[in-house]
This record gives structure tokens, sequence and C-alpha cells, in this order.
């Protein structure tokens, strides 16, 4: 028997405004993700279960998106770091190029105007891995042409600030 139903569908809770303080928590956070309720309560003025909240808040609403631990390349093997721009025939943004971000060695994948299509961040261990990296990227249809761009040295590297 076929039973139709009407069923009540919450409406999500618009997200709330980013005051003051939350961008004071947010630029904590950036700093260090690993400081406690407690600690960021006295940095804040507030107690641990309203940072908590705050920050729950935060992350329901997109505005925390992860919490990751930033590793450093050359420890991990990956002392190589280059910025690929990517040109395509036609817009550029296909499945078979969205699927180089599966690649471990790819950090950052950006759709770009200008001369390229698309920039790519990657870190490998060396310039053979580069090399080998490349040859992947020619492999997706459509790609006519890269530029590569070797990163001597990183003197800032960090996400949006508050």
């Amino acid at each position: 028997m076929d039973v139709e139903t009407k069923t009540v569908r919450r409406r999500a809770a618009a997200p709330s405004p980013v005051d003051a303080v939350d961008r004071k928590l947010l630029g904590l956070l950036a700093e260090d993700a690993t400081r406690s309720y407690a600690e960021l309560g006295l940095l804040l003025n507030l107690s641990p279960p309203a940072v908590h909240e705050r920050a729950k808040r935060l992350r329901r609403d997109g505005v925390i998106r992860a919490t990751i631990a930033a590793l450093d390349g050359p420890a991990i093997g990956r002392a190589l770091t280059a910025f690929v721009h990517v040109d395509t025939t036609g817009w550029g943004k296909s499945g078979a190029m969205l699927a180089l971000r599966d690649l471990p060695a790819v950090e950052e994948m950006h759709s770009v105007a200008g001369d390229a299509c698309m920039i790519l961040k990657v870190r490998v261990p060396d310039t053979r891995a580069l090399e080998d990296l490349l040859a992947q990227v020619y492999a997706v249809p459509g790609v006519k042409g890269t530029r590569s761009y070797i990163a001597l040295n990183t003197y800032l590297e960090r996400g949006p600030r508050p």
C-alpha cells in the first residue's frame, strides 16, 4: 500500500553574524588550534563553556571548516614546493582535471582568471617527482601546457585571517 505522508522539514538555522569576539577567537584558533577552552576563555574573558558554544556555532555555520595539523614539508620528505599554472583548451574545469585533487602531492587547486585556467600548489620530494606529477597533469584531456614556479623559500604560509 502506497502511503503519502507530508513531513515537516526544519529549516536550517541561518548563520549567525561573526562578531568581534568571534573574530578574536578565530584568530587565536588560527594561531594554535590545540588551545583548551579554558585557556581561550582566559584570553577572551569568557567562560570555557561560552567559548565552546561559540566554537561549536562557528563550526556549524561553516566558518571553521576543519581543524588540521600543519605539516612541515621537508620533515615528511616533500621539500620541494611548486606552483603549476595549467593551460587548457576550453574552460578546463573538467572531471578529469578536478580528479588531480586526489593526488597526495596536490595541496591546493584554484580555478583562475588570466593566462592560466588552473593553478596547483604541489609539494613533492624533488624535481624528478615534480616531472612525474607534470606527466600526470599532461595526461589529462585538454591540457595544452604548464608553467611551473619552484618556491626557493617560504616566508609566510597561512590561511585567511578573521
